[in-house]
């Protein structure tokens, strides 16, 4: 499998902070990279030096092996967070000006037909909805045929089913064969959609791999899950790692049956004990002490 992107020892200096340290990369074609951090961290800065809306200090980026250049702009596509549409303009209008901005070009119509927006061609760009907006945010990242895709924070905003429906979009460019970055604060995406992640804090790299063979190296067990006003008497007895994260204590297990033989006497109620599988927020909050949406 080519890679079809390499990062390589990305420094951004500003004023007395060093937003991005040393940070070094690869993503394989056609796959899926998800860059997580809480704010601060230093991902937005990296994927905007990589886009090319800001300059490094140092480091070098490479596209499908050579560097970056004239290619490169022309054949990724970029979702960002936050994109000012033209008001006055229809769905349909807005496509045809974007595409107008490439040598490349995609099949509009399967675009349209992909992004579900063909009832809302002729609706102007004020009366979308937030999902609807993010279809067409992405519509507008692929109408150069992209090889790579660079999506910021796309589901930021939408409800539950809205975000699904995204994924699926997502899903399908993969599968089409085109390379993703993605950057997001929700762990239950990255886990749905990456098919490798990396999580910076203070400028660095702190930890890079698959989502399911980084939970099965940091965990060897399950967690147990129950709010703190339920439990009684000395906590310390518990022989298994205990966390208090917002009023709810969280206990790593590879014995359940000995967990709760063990929490027995501690507990006032069984009603809210929940058993879980580790996720990416757990080992998330493990590595940085914080929420990725602090």
């Amino acid at each position: 499998m080519r890679t079809a992107l390499e990062a390589r020892h990305l420094t951004k200096q500003y004023p007395g902070v060093l937003a991005v340290d040393d940070v070094s990369f690869a993503v394989p074609e056609g796959s899926c990279f998800g860059l997580l951090g809480p704010n601060g961290a230093g991902k937005t800065t990296t994927v905007e030096i990589i886009e090319g809306v800001a300059t490094a200090t140092s480091g070098e980026i490479y596209y499908f092996g050579e560097l970056a250049g004239s290619r490169f702009r022309q054949e990724i596509g970029i979702q960002f967070q936050n994109t000012a549409l033209q008001d006055f303009l229809s769905v349909r209008e807005t496509l045809q000006m974007f595409q107008n901005l490439y040598n490349r070009r995609a099949n509009l119509d399967r675009i349209i037909e992909d992004c579900s927006l063909g009832e809302l061609l002729q609706r102007d760009n004020r009366k979308l909805s937030g999902g609807q907006r993010q279809r067409l945010l992405l519509a507008v990242a692929l109408v150069n045929r992209p090889k790579l895709i660079f999506l910021d924070e796309p589901t930021t905003g939408l409800d539950p089913q809205a975000r699904r429906n995204f994924w699926e979009l997502i899903q399908g460019i993969l599968a089409d064969g085109a390379t993703v970055i993605l950057t997001t604060h929700y762990m239950d995406e990255a886990q749905v959609l990456c098919d490798e992640i990396a999580i910076m804090d203070v400028g660095k790299i702190i930890l890079q791999g698959a989502p399911d063979t980084l939970l099965q190296e940091r965990y060897q067990g399950l967690i147990i899950e129950l709010p703190i006003a339920d439990l009684s008497g000395d906590l310390a007895a518990i022989e298994h790692r205990v966390i208090d994260n917002l009023g709810v204590v969280e206990i790593v297990s590879d014995d359940i049956a000995a967990s709760l033989k063990e929490l027995s006497s501690h507990v006032t109620g069984l009603n809210r004990i929940k058993i879980r599988q580790p996720t990416l927020e757990d080992l998330f909050l493990d590595l940085t002490g914080h929420s990725l949406r602090a």
